[in-house]
């Protein structure tokens, strides 16, 4: 039945190396992380940089067909959310945010022995299981009629 969903893995980067990790994804002070992302097709991007880049789109494109538009305008702006999520980073594989469990399992195989507790803190996965996800605040949810 898990087969179903789809995956992601996040890391978490000390500040220092995120602030390096996201001009150059590839610097040398990323250690091997560059050479397993290469060799499974993925890329990362900071968590912060996705929101913003998706509160951008909904302000270009009109926030009424951007449901999480003032849920995550309200945490890019929050200044505890804002470093939480700077030092994070998506890993996509082949372009997709979201892959399947054997591509997932394939890459945390390989990231494991990067995560050194210093510089690369940790790895998490996520699905897209809604019971395993944050459900947007009813605050931020449309009134019903």
């Amino acid at each position: 039945m898990s087969d179903q969903w789809q995956h992601q893995l996040r890391i978490y980067l000390a500040d220092e190396l995120a602030e390096v990790a996201r001009r150059d994804p590839a610097a040398p002070a990323l250690g091997l992380l560059p050479r397993v992302l290469e060799k499974h097709s993925a890329t990362m991007k900071c968590q912060l940089d996705a929101f913003a880049d998706y509160v951008a789109e909904a302000e270009t494109h009109g926030i009424a067909g951007y449901p999480l538009y003032e849920w995550t305008k309200t945490t890019i702006e929050d200044r505890a959310k804002r470093a939480k999520h700077l030092r994070s980073f998506a890993l996509h594989v082949g372009g997709e945010a979201v892959y399947s469990k054997q591509e997932a399992d394939a890459l945390e195989a390989d990231l494991l022995p990067v995560v050194d507790g210093t510089a690369i803190l940790r790895i998490s996965r996520h699905d897209t299981n809604p019971a395993n996800n944050p459900q947007m605040p009813e605050r931020y949810r449309e009134p019903h009629a």
